[in-house]
């Protein structure tokens, strides 16, 4: 993708992302989170019932009367996005990647913390972190963010879920909200579950996983001898895809796979979303809907 490529597909990206926050779904992203702790508001005299651990016990020694604290919930936030860029994210069967739907959701995410005035930040991430933009404020650094996700170029094809969420662990010094955006293929067959790969980033911040998948991931349409190659080793194998046995084969395994998944995180208190390629009737990508929904569930889990 040239330069001249590549700000067209930001602004483009822009243009969705923001139509998305607007229209959509920016009050449910607003009251989805709490705020990272409580900060002094003013004071007012003690009534009766008032927690006595509150009183201010300067404002009671000059004025002679009880006198407590107010507090209001600090809403800013700080957001981080960590972006899976290995090779099997390059798939998809509907037009667009599993890569580029993974960009379009954080696209979304960061606006959506750019309106709210909340930090965001980036972290790219193979098999080892490629690269790592600190929380920050403002539009620029959200366009930046928006390049970096569209125009990023990985150097390697593996994935350690494993390492990313460790350097998270370190470098987030605060209680932060953490959108961890993946396939999770390789936790789906590697020795290490989902769940003990983020098992010190969930127990530190507020921990979703977002599951990018692709329709064709779950089920092979009736087609005949196909290849098929894994994307992050190479290995490639010939399957018939023609025989309605295999194919209950893999659907059944696809979908003991995810459910292992899906458990593994629910163990470690990390919440899950997953998004699709596939495109929604309306011909609109299907995870604005997803992310609404998602959002939605979150402000009513957290006002119940």
């Amino acid at each position: 993708m040239t330069p001249q490529e590549l700000m067209r597909e930001v602004r483009r990206l822009q243009i969705t992302a923001r139509h998305a926050v607007t229209e959509v779904f920016a009050g449910e992203y607003s009251s989805a989170f709490k705020g990272r702790g409580m900060e002094f508001a003013d004071v007012r005299e003690y009534e009766p019932g008032d927690d006595v651990r509150f009183i201010d016990w300067n404002v009671t020694a000059r004025t002679g009367r009880p006198f407590i604290k107010r507090f209001t919930e600090e809403r800013e936030l700080t957001i981080m996005l960590a972006v899976d860029m290995s090779a099997s994210g390059g798939f998809g069967s509907e037009g667009a990647s599993k890569r580029r739907v993974a960009a379009e959701v954080c696209a979304i995410i960061a606006f959506a913390a750019l309106r709210k005035n909340d930090r965001v930040g980036l972290l790219i991430y193979t098999d080892e972190v490629e690269m790592y933009v600190p929380p920050a404020k403002g539009s620029r650094h959200v366009l930046r963010i928006a390049r970096e996700l569209l125009g990023y170029q990985p150097g390697r094809r593996g994935t350690s879920l494993k390492v990313a969420a460790d350097r998270l662990v370190h470098a987030l010094k605060r209680r932060s909200v953490v959108f961890v955006v993946s396939d999770f293929v390789s936790a789906q067959r590697g020795a290490i579950s989902a769940g003990d790969a983020m098992r010190g980033l969930a127990g530190k911040h507020d921990t979703t996983a977002i599951i990018v998948q692709d329709r064709r991931e779950q089920a092979w349409p009736g087609v005949g001898l196909i290849e098929l190659e894994d994307a992050e080793t190479g290995e490639r194998r010939l399957v018939d895809a023609g025989s309605a046995r295999v194919r209950r084969a893999f659907e059944s395994a696809s979908g003991e796979q995810r459910r292992v998944l899906l458990e593994s995180l629910a163990r470690r208190g990390v919440d899950c979303l997953t998004v699709s390629t596939q495109l929604g009737t309306d011909r609109r990508p299907s995870y604005v809907h997803d992310l609404m929904t998602f959002f939605r569930r979150r402000e009513l889990r957290r006002s119940a």
